[in-house]
């Protein structure tokens, strides 16, 4: 195989630097198309292992990111254009067949779509009829999808993702090149920088600690147009592979992006968060070679051979099972209900009443819990001992009824997993956002994503309610002002109705385990 960088013009002129790796032997070849805005050298690695099975794999520096000149704006319209490009000019080369899959993880995800479902005048079908699909790939490979300025800057529920956003920026926004350790540094010389208000002007205050301008940062916090990917896709046709993690803070989003797909879609969640990394101690069941996956899903899906009945696995933690998720996220019959102030259920710890104080807030990065009795800042609440472990294998969801004495109010939810030495696990976690009038009891859903675990006997579940998940999230300010936006914090007083309150999870009631890679390529 050979390697070499070429400069693949945009519609404006552009040149993008790409590096080429093809197989040895000249006949044509399908061909792999990576855009990412991370560095193309990280994926030298990646093309020679798809070039080793005979796909011509290209690797491409989004524009004004390091070898590709120009200006970046991260989800703007050039990558849609510069990705339709590029798939033609794959196209136009002697070594290629005709035939593109387009991958990618995270951002690169997201360039991967944009140019599948935003091609010339629409989605693929629409312009197959117009002989326009040249700039549109025939397949793709979205990995843990950042699906858009909306989908990663705020959660479904409403609450910004305050932690997450500020480190991306600080690391990859407005520069032409990656700082991974940036925030860090900027937290190490002024502990307290994501207090700052109002959220709106934390990129100033970034600025001066990193030594450059952000001046993105407030249009990541003005646009609020989500779900524009997920509708273009329920008109596709074209072969999807979307892959995520349970522990991914865009696995809901992954999840929705399957649902809606158009064309053959199969869906693929392990035990991973947004690097696509499991635990070493594993099982080596519950190791998946994601490589040698998408090589045999992309012949399969360029050959025509998927079912076009939409189908999933998810793995129950590490336990290295894999259970078929088309049965476990749609089963009804599966949930399973546990109240609060229950002996069977969540027995209520304290904290019926709290105070939510955004000077206090409760911390995202702190799994330890008040044991000193002293005034109660979020609701807690604890079950017995699992007589016999418990699977569960899809969408769970807390319905709480709670009084706010605020016109604004968070309610985030945190599950944690004891065993029983005592060791907490994280397990699942929402947050949603409520406007009503100040002292109104409501009924409150908030999802807590989906699960796949496995709990073994003796495990305890732990219950938080609480008004902030700080840093992770920006404290709602209480006032009813947008907290983008807002320079004055108070207190909320909140109260939680234990029998009006309960916990819906997603228990397998019959267990029906698969082999992954099988049941994602049939």
């Amino acid at each position: 195989m050979n390697t070499r960088t070429v400069s693949v013009l945009t519609p404006d002129g552009t040149p993008l630097a790409t590096d080429v790796c093809l197989p040895d032997g000249g006949r044509p070849r399908p061909a792999v198309l990576i855009r990412t805005p991370y560095g193309r050298d990280a994926h030298r690695a990646e093309l020679r292992g798809w070039a080793a099975h005979g796909f011509a794999a290209l690797a491409q520096d989004v524009r004004g990111r390091h070898g590709s000149p120009g200006e970046w704006h991260p989800y703007g319209d050039h990558e849609k254009a510069d990705g339709a490009a590029t798939v033609a000019w794959v196209r136009a080369q002697a070594w290629s067949n005709g035939e593109v899959v387009a991958v990618g993880a995270s951002y690169a995800a997201y360039c991967a779509l944009v140019t599948a479902l935003d091609g010339p005048d629409g989605p693929r079908d629409a312009v197959a009829e117009k002989g326009l699909c040249d700039g549109v790939p025939d397949a793709v490979i979205a990995a843990v999808p950042a699906l858009g300025l909306t989908e990663t800057a705020r959660e479904h529920g409403g609450p910004e993702r305050l932690w997450a956003r500020a480190g991306w920026w600080a690391a990859h926004g407005d520069r032409h090149d990656s700082d991974p350790d940036a925030l860090g540094r900027a937290l190490a010389d002024a502990p307290r920088l994501l207090e700052h208000l109002p959220v709106a002007g934390l990129g100033e205050r970034l600025a001066a600690g990193l030594g450059r301008e952000l001046p993105s940062w407030p249009r990541l916090w003005a646009d609020r147009e989500r779900g524009r990917l997920v509708a273009l896709g329920s008109a596709a046709r074209l072969p999807l592979l979307a892959v995520g993690g349970t522990r991914d803070p865009f696995a809901e989003d992954t999840v929705a992006l399957w649902r809606g797909w158009g064309g053959p879609a199969r869906l693929l969640l392990g035990p991973w968060g947004h690097r696509l990394t499991a635990d070493r101690s594993a099982p080596a069941r519950a190791r998946v070679n994601l490589g040698a996956l998408y090589v045999r899903w992309a012949r399969a899906a360029l050959a025509g051979r998927l079912d076009p009945a939409r189908h999933g696995v998810i793995a129950l933690g590490d336990s290295g099972r894999w259970h078929s998720i088309h049965r476990a996220v749609s089963s009804s019959e599966a949930e399973c209900r546990w109240p609060f102030a229950s002996s069977t259920g969540l027995r209520l710890l304290h904290g019926a009443e709290f105070n939510a104080d955004p000077e206090r807030p409760v911390r995202s990065d702190d799994l330890a819990v008040p044991v000193d009795g002293g005034p109660a800042d979020r609701c807690l609440l604890l079950s017995p001992p699992l007589p016999r472990p418990l699977d569960l294998a899809g969408a769970a969801v807390a319905r709480i009824n709670a009084t706010a004495d605020t016109p604004s109010a968070d309610w985030a939810v945190r599950l944690t997993a004891l065993d029983p030495s005592g060791r907490a696990d994280p397990l699942a976690f929402g947050i949603v956002r409520r406007a009503a009038p100040p002292g109104e009891a409501a009924d409150i859903t908030v999802p807590l994503g989906t699960l796949g675990r496995r709990l073994p006997a003796g495990t305890r579940l732990r219950a938080e309610i609480a008004g902030h998940h700080f840093p992770a999230h920006a404290r709602n300010p209480h006032t009813g002002d947008d907290p983008v936006t807002a320079t004055r914090l108070t207190p909320s007083r909140r109260t939680v109705n234990p029998r009006g309150s309960a916990l819906h999870l997603p228990v397998v009631a019959r267990r029906h385990y698969v082999e992954p890679v099988p049941e994602i390529c049939r």
